[in-house]
């Protein structure tokens, strides 16, 4: 059976893969009750883990305390559930698409036209074909990634569905679904899934091997 994570370090964890939020955007990503997740988030203020920022941008956010403490839980909880070699194989699966991934996003924001790389202005409907093929066989290649780390923790059942929903949207059209930093992108969902693994292996970004 899939374990489940427990809703406080699932609040916390949702601060670490959105930066700075809402306490809605928080239930919204793990299908969390509002008001449960405003009573975590008050909890987790108390404890130094957490504060909430106002000004030009507001919101919920990790301290640098609550940083480790994110890191530790996650850590125990893959410990505890005996699946850390298990979803260490699975974020080396990741990691060998990951450069792929960002060559395929380079290639949707700019091109080369006569030797300079221009700003892709989505007009040119071969070339952009070509680009969400590759995102497609991207897709292909993280889905079971996916899905087997799911079968491990039901957290990681969140990115799935949010990448088809993402690949929908870029097919039929809309071109910000691919990248853009604002939406739920398709690469927006693949830095969380990034950061998900990172925090949950306890691996520095900066140090990490690049494969």
């Amino acid at each position: 059976m899939t374990r489940a994570s427990e809703l406080s370090t699932l609040v916390l964890h949702g601060l670490r893969l959105k930066s700075m939020v809402a306490v809605e955007q928080v239930a919204d990503l793990f299908g969390l009750d509002t008001a449960a997740v405003r009573d975590a988030l008050a909890v987790a203020e108390a404890a130094g883990h957490a504060r909430h920022r106002q000004g030009r941008v507001s919101g919920w956010g990790l301290t640098s305390d609550g940083r480790v403490e994110n890191e530790r839980r996650l850590g125990a909880e893959l410990d505890a559930a005996g699946v850390r070699e298990l979803v260490d194989g699975a974020y080396r699966r990741f990691l060998a698409e990951n450069q792929k991934m960002l060559a395929t996003c380079t290639r949707w924001q700019v091109k080369e036209i006569d030797g300079e790389q221009v700003i892709n202005d989505h007009d040119d409907a071969e070339y952009d074909a070509a680009v969400i093929t590759a995102l497609v066989e991207l897709d292909d290649a993280v889905q079971p990634v996916v899905s087997d780390l799911a079968a491990l923790l039901d957290r990681f059942s969140i990115y799935g569905s949010r990448f088809e929903h993402a690949l929908e949207r870029v097919r039929s059209g809309d071109a910000s679904w691919f990248t853009s930093p604002m939406i739920e992108s398709y690469h927006t969902v693949w830095f969380e899934l990034h950061e998900d693994l990172l925090a949950s292996l306890g691996i520095d970004r900066a140090s990490e091997e690049v494969v």
